[in-house]
């Protein structure tokens, strides 16, 4: 239940392994493009387009809207979105409506997975009554019941299912030792039984811990700036000292997980009185808006108003060579940038960002710009030369999000730089 990145490679694979399978999807275009063994996006996701095609056409997967498909199946996978709202406070409605439609159309005798990141307590509390009150059924008695938190990535997916260790938190033993067996058939990584509470701990705790890895590094990587240092040398010396992973810092936080895990973690564990976590996502959350800091200072040194620039904005997806936009960081910076006499906004495969169409021509958006934003690392942006930026723009200015270019060679080249945690050029 649910067809996005975590329920179509579990699907795909699971008809890959032998089993039957149907998924299912309340948004009916998405469910038809599955149908017809078509992928939905349009990012890198090595073996999967192929995965996906095979198993359709082989009957082993089918995709529709219907929940009366449950009756006959003996394991159901949870996998839809839990955001939080604009208060930070966990949103399962789409949870919610799920669990009805499982409960009122399982069988007996059914496992249920969730495999959606829920705020620990979660499947103790509301999971169980829903499917309690809604099938008339015991759990642990009349079906099974287990936790088993997805860890896929945009652009990973298959190889994180098929190499990762889960962790399978169970209702009871018996509930644990049931999924294991399914899960077995999927992953080369080792599979973890613990209880349901701790499955969704481990979950939000797991993204917790890097989201404050990643404000520390762009913490230091501010700090850098004013020292005048270069926050990616500073990160790969540390890094020669054992114990230290220093992570890279730049442009912003985004995708499903990150900007949300943390915030359920927190709010399962508000008695406690979390600060880091609270902390990090402040500064995760700041790094677009010092984008727009550096940005209006390499106008500045330029002698460009922004209501005169025409300024290019590289990269609307939340990660490199993905189209994952869900709370992409250059979502704040193009609604700062509305002032700008031109803006264009270029991604390799996203076609539209925040109501505008975006262009998959690289000289189209930089021919004549004033100003050109970095805020993915997508690989074709690797390629593009100094030499290149200073012919095609018109005064030419970049601010690199990422750290894919050279601050020396964009100084030679005669480009205005400026860069998350790099020295001025």
């Amino acid at each position: 239940m649910g067809l996005g990145y975590v329920g179509i490679p579990l699907a795909s694979l699971l008809a890959s392994r032998g089993f039957d399978v149907v998924g299912v999807d309340a948004v009916k275009d998405r469910a038809d493009t599955v149908g017809k063994g078509v992928l939905p996006f349009k990012g890198e996701e090595p073996g999967l387009r192929e995965l996906l095609a095979r198993a359709v056409k082989k009957g082993a997967l089918r995709a529709g809207t219907s929940y009366e498909v449950l009756r006959d199946r003996d394991s159901v996978f949870v996998c839809v979105d839990t955001p939080i709202d604009a208060t930070k406070r966990p949103d399962n409605s789409r949870l919610e409506d799920a669990l009805r439609s499982v409960g009122r159309n399982m069988k007996k005798g059914a496992l249920i997975v969730v495999e959606s990141t829920l705020a620990p307590g979660t499947m103790t509390g509301k999971v169980t009554s829903i499917l309690e009150r809604e099938s008339g059924l015991k759990v642990g008695k009349d079906f099974k019941l287990a936790h088993c938190p997805e860890r896929v990535m945009p652009g990973r997916l298959l190889y994180n299912i098929t190499h990762y260790d889960r962790v399978v938190g169970g209702f009871d033993k018996a509930s644990a030792r049931r999924a294991m067996a399914v899960y077995s058939k999927l992953t080369k990584g080792k599979l973890h039984p613990t209880d349901l509470t701790t499955a969704e701990i481990v979950k939000t705790a797991e993204n917790a811990y890097r989201d404050v890895q990643i404000a520390f590094a762009n913490e230091v990587a501010l700090i850098c700036e004013k020292l005048g240092a270069d926050a990616f040398e500073v990160r790969r010396l540390v890094n020669t000292s054992p114990f230290r992973d220093m992570h890279v810092p730049g442009a912003g936080v985004g995708g499903h997980c990150l900007p949300k895990d943390p915030w359920l973690l927190a709010y399962s564990g508000r008695e406690a009185n979390p600060r880091l976590i609270p902390t990090a996502r402040a500064i995760n959350d700041s790094m677009p808006f010092h984008v727009l800091d550096l940005a209006a200072d390499a106008l500045k040194e330029k002698g460009v108003r922004l209501e005169d620039a025409v300024v290019a904005v590289l990269g609307a997806a939340f990660l490199q060579d993905s189209d994952d936009i869900r709370n992409s960081p250059t979502v704040p910076v193009v609604a700062s940038l509305g002032a700008a006499k031109a803006l264009r906004i270029h991604d390799p495969y996203v076609q539209e960002f925040e109501g505008r169409k975006t262009t998959k021509d690289l000289d189209e958006a930089l021919e004549g710009a004033d100003l050109a934003i970095f805020m993915v690392a997508h690989k074709q942006y690797s390629r593009i030369s100094p030499a290149k930026l200073k012919k095609t723009m018109r005064t030419p200015a970049v601010v690199d999000g990422r750290g894919i270019f050279s601050a020396e060679k964009m100084k030679k080249a005669g480009v205005v730089y400026r860069g998350v945690g790099k020295r001025l050029s």
